[in-house]
């Protein structure tokens, strides 16, 4: 088989959550540009259905499906959906998360606390225990968390959010370790800074942006894209040995 037929995903079915834009958008894009039925899903319908509309337009088979992540019956809902219509979840990209807070722990209060923790560990927890009969079915299947570098490191001001990716990765290894047997495949993606909505308060600030480039030896500030190239290795044959695996796309931040 050529290198280039491991990363082909025709017959595949692939969901992505927090995916009308960001990195989200951004993976989607990539698999289905690499032939997966890809299924979209974040909390506005109307902004899921205009990035269909131009991803469509590239020829990829598209479906967008509104869905409140941390929310059990709208995510059992979401599975339902996509099963009713492809038949079957190849790939599970846990993409969609939240942060309330930009300040020090002692500023959270505990429904924030709890808010973050709902979205950013227990939905991606809860969405991979829906998805894996129908990846058992399948043979196997790809798991992919999108954590942080601040999952590795926690990061000043962002001290609950960092907890919950920290949480995320650890899931991620325990999912590896006890679905390793029946084909299904869990690794983690810890972006560092990049140039989307989600993060714009760090890098529209100008001493924030210029002290990340002090410590980041590529002095680029990334795109969207610049993660999905990972996600695609990893939801592919290409990545067939890769499980439990915890990947950094930081331009080597945490080096």
């Amino acid at each position: 088989m050529k290198i280039q037929e491991k990363f082909d995903l025709t017959g595949k079915v692939a969901l992505i959550t927090g995916a009308s834009k960001g990195i989200g958008l951004a993976m989607a894009t990539a698999m289905g540009q690499a032939g997966a039925k890809v299924v979209i899903s974040s909390r506005k319908q109307e902004a899921l259905d205009e990035v269909a509309n131009k991803m469509r337009a590239e020829g990829i088979d598209v479906h967008p499906i509104a869905g409140i992540i941390g929310n059990s019956e709208s995510m059992r809902k979401l599975v339902d959906e996509v099963i009713s219509k492809y038949e079957a979840i190849d790939i599970l990209v846990n993409n969609a998360a939240i942060n309330p807070v930009f300040g020090p722990v002692l500023d959270t209060d505990e429904a924030a606390f709890d808010k973050i923790m709902q979205v950013n560990v227990k939905g991606p927890f809860e969405l991979a225990k829906m998805v894996y009969p129908s990846m058992v079915s399948r043979g196997g299947g790809s798991i992919i968390n999108i954590s942080s570098i601040g999952g590795l490191t926690p990061e000043a001001m962002l001290g609950i959010y960092s907890v919950s990716k920290s949480a995320l990765i650890s899931l991620t290894k325990v999912m590896a370790k006890e679905w390793g047997q029946v084909g299904i495949r869990a690794n983690v993606i810890c972006p560092g800074l990049i140039k989307t909505k989600f993060s714009e308060a760090l890098w529209s600030n100008e001493k924030i942006l210029n002290s990340v480039m002090r410590k980041q030896p590529l002095n680029m500030l990334a795109e969207p894209e610049d993660v999905a190239g990972l996600a695609l290795l990893l939801g592919s044959p290409a990545g067939a040995f890769c499980s439990g695996g915890v990947y950094t796309a930081d331009g080597g931040y945490t080096i």
